[in-house]
């Protein structure tokens, strides 16, 4: 049976819905804190493509497309026609197995399908979060026994109630737990706490907080609040500094102040005694950290007015006596079972890229929290399994109280973001507190922070709990599901029984883009302790410093090798090879895996390739959308765009195949594709990311393919090959004349253009248009220069080039171009210099061309459109250039 994805795949519905929306999956991945989140719009698609059997008649083929079409409109669009479908040809649930997890989207869409979904992660804590979203958000728990605290709210739905009742239990015993260390002001909590590291002076001796803003809140003219800021009073006499709240901008500068260019180079910040005014390089006082100096220093205190305005003022001597209450009481705090109260897990060697803090001296996710943080969690942890224990007295399932207690960790995950030395404190907008992750997956660091109080403002318990509760009423609202099965396991090896799946659906690790274990232990060692009583498999781990796994996490470690880090790149390709093989052999003998891929790097896809093909599996399809934000995640390749590709076991007893003739049906099949692909609306950048499934799937007809000497071909050949094919197929013409004409620079620059125009495209589209050329990225680099954020076609104005008569059109073009803001005269003396005719068709083409195809107000599409209206001036310019050459030339002596 082919499946529809093997022959047509939604792009522009998953593109389309992907950003925001019902198919973003924003209120799905809000549930619980996990990376790289996949949208429901490309999980929904690729489940339903992958399991839908593609028709024999093209008016069905329309109709089934049309049906798809409306489905991606809408969380439970066409949801009867589709499951009436899927029944009719299965008999029964369907079912897919995601072997990479993570937080569960892809299972939570099959289920919402009606399909039997299950879902496997190495990683517990994302286990956990997995189970909470696609298993027991929808499990039937109206047999459940009522809980002990009574019920706060009567939705009618058992779940949502019990879990906001739950929820309050749990915020009323931390409050009341963590009071005595909150002293209120005004007859209220505060909302939080403005703190810093402190370092000794190298000068003076004196202690001194590092802080690298003194801004609090900024001004808002049309409140007529002038905002607020603070200074450091240091007191040289006692060795004191004290910060000083007023009204306005700050009255002075940081401790912390930017001396190199970048705050990460090897000069960056620099720290100032207030003092004495001594000056610590980023090596000193980097260094002072790393020796155990640091000390916090508690220096603003904040409240929130009748308004919700963020106040901010001096800490009063309760205040300051509390935190020191707080350093004693954790240090009392009596231990989770076997483990202390205070996590002592040992951040693992090789984390500073993850860990940023680890370069300052942190050595235990115990750490990453002053004192008062830290006691909270360990108070907040103790509550949840207090009402953990009460329900389970109460008679409550076990299951039931693992839900519960999952979705009270959850909103505890949430705090965590805000609440660790990486949080900060935002002086823009509302009452915020900044996130610890400055990028998708890296845990930050700051030598000042912003702790979160026990008011119910943003950052509490009070606001996060409400948050998690609303988002588990979206997403109950919005669809059905069929509960998953979510379990721990490894991707290599997974239960399930040979041939025993329809369709597996994954969306593997991308190499080296995420350290998915080592980003979220600090929230692990966290969650084994919330769930000890509720899930005491959560702590389970054979790790020897307590933290998550790592000897089959199946990715490539970033900045691992100084430490030895065994997940290098022979790591990962054997890894994802053994996982692949292990869908190959749980997936029907008709069925699909499909895997959802996205990478920047041509080598990372020809290792795909290669363990596509190891694992004995044979790309049939591959379909790309826009997908990702692009840039956000620890060592970003620059990914927009990503794969859905399906795949197929490989026939047996395939023979070898002759590379000239598999080129040949490569050509011929992409040819037929690309017809398909423009009926279908594919955009030409669509055509040459899906030209990979057709071609990969003629070459997984031969078990080798063997050149003219009969050695074997890599088979990463083949996906440039099919780009230039597609390039064939299209038959672009220049102005009347083929593209294939022009010289291999000018035939790249107007291709290009062509696909792209003057957009921003990640650097990852320009390395395979390199390729696909047949070029070197030092023929091109100064056509499409790069930035940090992409690259894109240069403009005229930046292109430097020596016109002669060797150069190629489009130099001559650029050059033109750039010329023209002097003059028709200008213009023609480039003319001259290029030695062209002025009739050259290849050249007005080309011209006329990128005039078109530029945005109309681009300024070269203005300049070339007055170059080509003027273009008698031009051959009159040059001819007078010409006329003057000749005549300097022949009064140059002969000898």
């Amino acid at each position: 049976m082919t499946r529809m994805i093997e022959r047509w795949f939604p792009c522009a519905e998953v593109s389309n819905n992907s950003a925001n929306g019902w198919g973003s999956g924003n209120t799905e991945s809000s549930l619980w804190v996990w990376f790289a989140k996949r949208p429901v719009a490309q999980s929904k698609a690729a489940v339903l493509t992958s399991l839908l059997p593609w028709p024999d008649s093209e008016q069905d083929q329309r109709k089934l497309q049309n049906l798809v079409r409306t489905a991606m409109s809408g969380y439970r669009k066409a949801q009867d026609e589709i499951e009436k479908i899927l029944a009719d040809t299965y008999g029964r649930r369907p079912r897919v197995l995601d072997p990479f997890s993570g937080r569960a989207m892809i299972p939570l869409e099959a289920g919402r399908l009606g399909a039997d979904a299950f879902g496997v992660d190495y990683s517990p804590f994302a286990t956990l979060g997995g189970s909470l979203l696609a298993d027991l958000l929808y499990r039937d728990w109206s047999t459940e026994q009522p809980l002990p605290f009574g019920a706060t709210t009567m939705s009618g739905v058992r779940l949502l109630d019990d879990a906001e009742t739950f929820l309050n239990e749990v915020g009323a015993r931390f409050t009341a737990a963590m009071a005595e260390f909150y002293p209120q002001h005004g007859g209220r909590f505060p909302w939080g706490y403005l703190w810093a590291s402190s370092l000794p002076c190298q000068e003076c001796g004196n202690r001194f907080p590092l802080v690298g803003e003194l801004h609090l809140r900024l001004p808002r003219p049309k409140k007529d609040d002038p905002g607020q800021s603070f200074y450091l009073d240091a007191d040289g006499k006692s060795g004191k500094v004290t910060a000083v709240v007023h009204d306005g901008p700050p009255r002075g500068t940081p401790t912390r102040v930017l001396a190199g260019k970048s705050k990460y180079a090897s000069d960056g910040r620099v720290a100032v005694c207030p003092f004495c005014g001594h000056v610590h390089t980023k090596d000193t006082h980097t260094r002072l950290s790393l020796d155990g100096e640091r000390r916090d220093m508690l220096l603003v205190a904040a409240d929130l007015d009748d308004e919700g305005t963020k106040v901010f003022r001096e800490p009063t001597g309760d205040e300051f006596a509390a935190t020191e209450r707080a350093r004693k009481a954790l240090a009392e705090e009596p231990p989770f079972g076997l483990l202390p109260a205070r996590p002592d897990e040992r951040i693992p060697d090789s984390n500073s890229r993850t860990i940023q803090s680890v370069n300052y001296g942190d050595k235990v996710y115990g750490d990453l929290f002053e004192d008062r943080q830290a006691l909270g969690f360990v108070r907040l942890s103790r509550a949840i399994n207090e009402c953990s224990q009460i329900c389970l007295d109460a008679g409550l399932s076990t299951d039931y109280v693992r839900a519960l207690a999952g979705f009270a960790t959850a909103a505890m995950m949430r705090k965590l973001r805000r609440s660790s030395r990486g949080a900060r404190l935002q002086k823009a907008g509302g009452c915020q507190i900044g996130d610890l992750f400055v990028n998708q997956s890296a845990v930050s660091f700051s030598y000042d922070w912003f702790e979160g109080g026990l008011s119910d403002g943003p950052g509490s318990w009070h606001s996060l709990a409400s948050q998690t509760l609303t988002a588990m009423r979206n997403i109950l609202l919005r669809a059905g599901s069929v509960p998953a099965t979510i379990e721990r396991g490894d991707a290599t090896g997974v239960r399930f029984r040979t041939a025993s799946m329809d369709a597996v659906v994954t969306d593997p690790p991308y190499d080296d883009m995420i350290d998915y274990s080592d980003s979220s232990d600090m929230f692990y060692v966290w969650a084994k302790r919330a769930m000890q009583v509720a899930d005491p498999s959560v702590a389970i781990t054979a790790h020897p410093d307590g933290v998550q796994e790592k000897g089959s996490e199946v990715i490539v470690k970033r900045g691992g090798g100084p430490a030895n880090d065994h997940r290098t790149t022979d790591h990962y390709d054997r890894m994802i090879a053994q996982a692949f093989s292990e869908a190959r052999r749980v997936v029907a003998h008709d069925g699909v895996v499909t895997i959802v891929f996205g990478h920047g790097d041509p080598e990372v896809w020809h290792r795909l390739l290669q363990a596509i093909t190891a694992a004995d599996l044979v790309m049939s399809a591959s379909w790309p959308a826009k997908t990702e934000a692009g840039g956000a995640a620890a060592g970003s390749a620059n990914i927009v765009t990503t794969l859905t590709m399906a795949c197929r076991p490989a026939m047996p007893n395939r023979k070898d195949g002759r590379a000239a003739a598999v080129e040949m049906q490569i050509r011929e099949e992409i040819a037929r594709r690309v017809r398909d692909w423009e009926r279908a609306g594919l955009a030409p950048t669509d055509m040459l990311m899906a030209s990979a499934g057709p071609a990969m799937e003629i070459v997984g007809r031969y078990t080798r393919i063997l050149d003219s000497r009969a050695e074997p071909v890599e088979i990463d050949r083949y996906l440039v090959l099919a780009r230039r094919a597609v390039q064939d197929a299209m038959a672009v013409d220049v102005d009347r004349h083929p593209l294939q004409a022009f010289d291999p620079r000018t035939r790249f620059a107007l291709w290009w253009v062509r696909l792209f125009g003057r957009q921003l495209v990640a650097k990852s589209e320009l390395r395979w248009q390199v390729l696909a050329a047949d070029l070197d990225m030092s023929d091109v680099k100064d056509l499409v220069p790069s930035a940090s954020d992409g690259c894109q076609f240069v403009a005229s104005a930046r292109f430097k080039a020596t016109i002669t008569s060797d150069s190629p059109v489009i130099d001559v073009v650029l050059a033109m171009g750039r010329a023209q803001r002097d003059g028709l005269g200008a213009v023609g003396e480039v003319l001259s210099s290029s030695g062209r005719d002025s009739e050259d068709p290849y050249l007005w083409a080309a011209m006329k061309f990128l005039a078109d195809r530029l945005p109309e107000r681009d300024a070269d599409a203005i300049g070339w459109t007055r170059i080509l209206r003027n273009q008698s001036g031009v051959f009159s310019a040059a001819k007078s250039a010409n006329t003057t050459q000749a005549a300097q030339d022949a009064q140059q002596p002969l000898f």
